[in-house]
């Protein structure tokens, strides 16, 4: 990928919640907590600082019930209400992004793991080296020769061959795994009993999930191909809940996330209203040259 344009891509609704939960609670003089916008805000003034991309963009979940939702209503009902003192937060987290014209990618009831993913792929289609920032490990089904995942907390980044590693098969492959052992970050049920090295061992000898159903009298274990064959159909549907859309129509290529100088006049105002001293002084600083 030398020499290739670069495009990051950041899961904006996973690292705002990182950041909520990673750092103290702050709040300026007047009560509004404050300390996820500016968890946020280092962490993506960081990264461009040390990538020098040439386009970035920040993805939100949309408003709205989710096609995972609609076909699976516990589909991540475990979770608990997003805090109100988050939810505050995220208007200026917005403001934020607008203040550096980075392009905030959202649709009504589309989640930010398939805007990514359909994104990822168009611009990798059309050139570019994209890195998608997140914590989240679904997304490690769209890791290619031209995709990465960076982990900016656990300052890691994942490509195939990292990925093959750690799970044993390769990227394209997660999906299949999560739809055997499940997962309970979002509720996702898979085959009960069946669990992540089960899942994995399954899908080296026959290679996907349909592989696995098809050739059910193989499966050496008898409490295993048991539970394959009672939960089938709730291993397909979880396989449908952990497929990230690459095909999703979205209204973006990567051109339109081309990077652009941030309004530094607007920034600065809207860290010393959320009294950021620190950052304001950083960015005067840059102002200065």
């Amino acid at each position: 990928m030398a020499g290739a344009r670069r495009l990051i891509l950041v899961d904006g609704s996973s690292s705002l919640y990182r950041a909520f939960f990673a750092l103290p609670p702050l709040s300026n003089s007047r009560g509004i907590p404050t300390h996820a916008v500016l968890g946020f805000t280092t962490m993506l003034l960081k990264l461009l600082r040390e990538e020098e991309p040439d386009g970035v963009a920040v993805a939100f979940d949309g408003p709205g019930p989710t096609r995972r939702h609609q076909e699976f209503t516990d589909y991540k009902a475990q979770r608990p209400e997003t805090p109100d003192a988050m939810v505050r937060q995220i208007p200026y987290v917005h403001r934020v992004l607008e203040a550096m014209h980075v392009p905030i990618l959202m649709l009504a009831g589309e989640e930010a793991d398939d805007i990514l993913g359909a994104v990822a792929v168009r611009a990798a289609a059309e050139g570019y080296a994209v890195v998608l920032v997140s914590g989240d490990k679904d997304l490690f089904q769209v890791v290619g020769d031209r995709i990465a995942v960076r982990d900016t907390m656990k300052e890691r980044t994942w490509g195939p061959r990292e990925v093959k590693e750690r799970y044993g098969i390769p990227p394209e492959r997660i999906p299949d795994l999560l739809a055997l052992m499940g997962d309970s970050i979002d509720n996702i049920p898979g085959v009960p009993g069946v669990g992540e090295k089960t899942a994995r061992d399954l899908l080296q000898r026959f290679g996907s999930l349909e592989g696995v159903l098809d050739r059910l009298a193989e499966v050496p274990k008898a409490r295993v191909r048991e539970a394959l064959r009672t939960h089938a159909d709730q291993a397909r549907l979880s396989k449908r809940l952990a497929t990230i859309r690459t095909d999703l129509a979205v209204p973006w290529t990567a051109g339109d996330l081309t990077r652009k100088a941030p309004n530094l006049p607007a920034l600065l105002a809207l860290c010393r209203e959320l009294e950021f001293s620190r950052l304001a002084q950083q960015l005067g600083q840059l102002a200065l040259h």
